[in-house]
């Protein structure tokens, strides 16, 4: 590493991937603000997030709660720490890539606070569906591993989406953050498939190839849609990802 702004990797890194993915009271570190170049740490916010979540799910279990319920609670508990961006991000999507004829028509629901069917539709399956395969995975004896994989994974995905295809605004979260440059957002990628052979082994290569499907589709849409990404379509990226991840793992280890 290098000296000053232009380093692949800084410690301050985390910090402000935590502060921008979650709603963890992270301390300002000294050389924070670097936008995209942080990029790299989103699996690292990921996987925190996916540990203080299996904590919640472990302690349930170990309190006597179903496997279900206590599946439930780490599901609550990544959604309240994450401020349910990810999930506002997939609920927008829905709403505006399959609620609008254009672009512009799209760009403009997708900034509507107000939600829609699609949107509707779209976080109930997303809950159903994460919520099910954990509840597997819990069965199982699996807790920390898969949700600390599938925060990690699911997030190791964003940054090649915004180094690949441009903003679809020229104002807005995406376009504030930048994008990062292909090292960056490499070494993302290898970060989320470090946690996929370590705490998944064998079945980790299915998460990597499933996960890597959802955000391709992710991205194909978006940029046909929209002409770009934005920061609720990374964030439907996100939740796309995890919940394949999940399904993978609860097939492969349940």
């Amino acid at each position: 590493m290098s000296n000053g702004n232009d380093e692949l990797i800084k410690a301050s890194d985390v910090a402000d991937a935590l502060q921008l993915l979650t709603r963890l009271p992270v301390p300002q570190m000294a050389g924070q603000g670097r936008g995209a170049k942080a990029a790299w740490a989103y699996p690292v916010a990921g996987a925190i997030v996916g540990f203080l979540a299996a904590c919640a799910g472990g302690i349930a279990l170990w309190l006597g709660l179903a496997p279900y319920l206590a599946a439930a609670l780490a599901v609550a508990t990544m959604v309240i720490l994450t401020g349910a961006m990810h999930e506002d991000g997939l609920a927008d999507s829905a709403d505006g890539l399959w609620g609008g004829w254009d672009k512009e028509r799209r760009l403009e629901i997708m900034k509507d606070s107000r939600i829609g069917s699609y949107g509707v539709l779209a976080l109930g399956l997303s809950l159903i569906l994460r919520v099910s395969a954990l509840g597997v995975l819990f069965s199982a004896g699996h807790v920390f591993a898969p949700l600390i994989l599938a925060g990690a994974l699911s997030r190791s995905g964003m940054p090649p989406i915004m180094a690949m295809v441009e903003p679809a605004r020229s104002t807005g979260l995406a376009a504030d953050t930048g994008r990062p440059s292909a090292p960056t957002a490499l070494l993302a990628v290898g970060i989320g498939t470090g946690f996929a052979l370590v705490f998944a082994g064998g079945a980790g290569l299915p998460a990597l190839l499933v996960a890597g499907l959802a955000f391709w589709a992710a991205a194909s849409v978006a940029a046909a849609k929209i002409g770009g990404h934005t920061g609720d379509t990374l964030g439907a990226a996100q939740q796309l990802g995890e919940i394949a991840v999940l399904l993978s793992l609860s097939a492969a280890l349940g």
